[in-house]
């Protein structure tokens, strides 16, 4: 489908955004030269618009409500917005949150109403970028959109579930675009070798191998792939793209890994279930990712104590030991040799035997304490350093455990109220299946209950 029913409009600093295709085809680049200007255009995500897709289906008949577009950077978002421009009747505004300000979308919230009331217009809004205002900021949209004077579409990189204003979120519907696949990115970077508005270069030869490490090394980002061949054509000895040329077109990219991102929180969600997991394999992959982002190896060691105890605990107690002394190591011989320190930590953890229950226990003795308030300490543990407080009977009845044979004296250590409470339930792994045969042993009464002799 072809739609060029209208310029959008655009709104004091956003301008330049769009007027880079009227620039001259040199000064131009080219991901911006072949940015699709048609759903037909469009590669890739087809979960969103393959025939009968919702989103395909709102452009193409022209119908969309607010919406969010939420996506890795390269995957299309401000494409769609570019598709939409062409195939709306409705006033369409381009406003960037890098460039524009509160000002700007004061006037885009005044003329939408004006047009609406006095040209029964309705007008859609695209905001690029949108997590780059803050949520007091994007409160000046609310109005607007209550009360159908314009309708929302916002782009963003990061989750809008913390960076939208749950306000806006609410009458918004979220779509989330995927990075595009190796064979989608193949197509535009065959596409752009021999179109006009690309390279228009149909003389110029790509070894397959080389359009192949293109697609796959860009991470699911066309402007990294098509950037990286606009270089590599530049540079071509005889028109021959060859995997040489591309290796060294596209350098070391930097791994998609925000360290104030949703990518962060996800990459360290992997290690931490990889470790759970008892995989050392992804557990080590998830470390090299961060290590080579540039990610704080004491924010990651720091992980790891957590992990220490809440999910290995006592099934090895040496688990929490040997971390510490990887966190000691750390800040003894840092990077880049740290690496092996952390390493060794890193499979140690995902191979230990696992048990939460220490995790469990706190958790269940915290929201006991909050269900049940300050209970009374039972008189016979509490400590009677005056004679007013032994008469009082504060440590009466109290049993000193190693005075015992097994070392343990069968008496309540709990307020009264909760005396049969359980909050420690060890496993049979690792080194708790000893502790919980010992507490079963002494929760039997098979034990002695003799007084040692003196």
């Amino acid at each position: 489908m072809a739609c060029y029913i209208g310029a959008p409009i655009f709104s004091g600093a956003n301008m330049d955004l769009f007027e880079q295709t009227a620039q001259s085809h040199l000064n131009t680049p080219l991901a911006e030269r072949m940015r699709p200007q048609t759903l037909a255009d469009i590669v890739g995500q087809h979960h969103l618009l393959g025939s009968g897709k919702l989103l395909r289906q709102l452009i193409e008949t022209d119908q969309l409500t607010s919406i969010i577009f939420w996506g890795p950077p390269g995957t299309g978002k401000t494409t769609l917005g570019r598709v939409i421009a062409n195939c709306t009747k409705s006033r369409f505004v381009f406003f960037s949150a890098v460039l524009g300000s509160i000002k700007d979308v004061r006037e885009i919230v005044a003329e939408a109403k004006q047009q609406r009331n006095y040209h029964s217009r309705k007008t859609l809004l695209f905001v690029d970028e949108i997590h780059r205002f803050n949520k007091a900021q994007q409160d000046a949209f609310l109005p607007s959109v209550e009360q159908g004077d314009l309708t929302l579409i916002g782009a963003t990189t990061e989750n809008p579930s913390f960076e939208v204003n749950s306000a806006l979120l609410s009458r918004s519907r979220v779509f989330v675009l995927e990075p595009l696949a190796p064979e989608d990115l193949k197509i535009l970077l065959q596409r752009a070798v021999t179109s006009q508005q690309g390279l228009n270069r149909p003389e110029l030869r790509v070894d397959e191998a080389a359009f192949d490490f293109f697609a796959e090394q860009a991470g699911g980002d066309a402007r990294i792939a098509l950037g990286a061949l606009e270089v590599a054509a530049a540079t071509a000895p005889n028109n021959t793209i060859s995997l040489e040329i591309a290796l060294e077109a596209l350098q070391k990219k930097a791994l998609l890994y925000d360290k104030g991102g949703e990518e962060h929180y996800n990459v360290i969600s992997a290690f931490i279930k990889s470790m759970r997991g008892s995989d050392p394999d992804g557990a080590i992959y998830w470390l090299a990712r961060m290590l080579d982002a540039g990610e704080d190896p004491l924010f990651i060691v720091r992980r790891m104590v957590i992990f220490a105890s809440e999910d290995i605990g006592n099934a090895d107690p040496r688990a929490l030991q040997i971390v510490l002394s990887v966190q000691q190591a750390v800040h003894f011989v840092g990077l880049p040799e740290a690496r092996i320190n952390l390493a060794q930590g890193v499979t140690y953890l995902a191979t230990a035997p696992k048990s939460n229950a220490s995790y469990a226990a706190i958790n269940e003795a915290q929201a006991e304490v909050k269900a049940s308030g300050a209970l009374p300490v039972p008189k016979h543990i509490r400590n009677a350093p005056t004679k007013l407080m032994k008469q009082l009977d504060y440590g009466k009845g109290y049993k000193y455990a190693h005075n015992y044979r097994d070392g343990f004296a069968d008496q309540t250590h709990l307020p009264d109220a909760i005396d049969k409470k359980n909050f420690y339930r060890p496993t049979d792994r690792g080194y708790e299946k000893t502790i919980n045969e010992r507490l079963a042993f002494l929760r039997s009464g098979n034990h002695s209950t003799e007084k040692k002799s003196k």
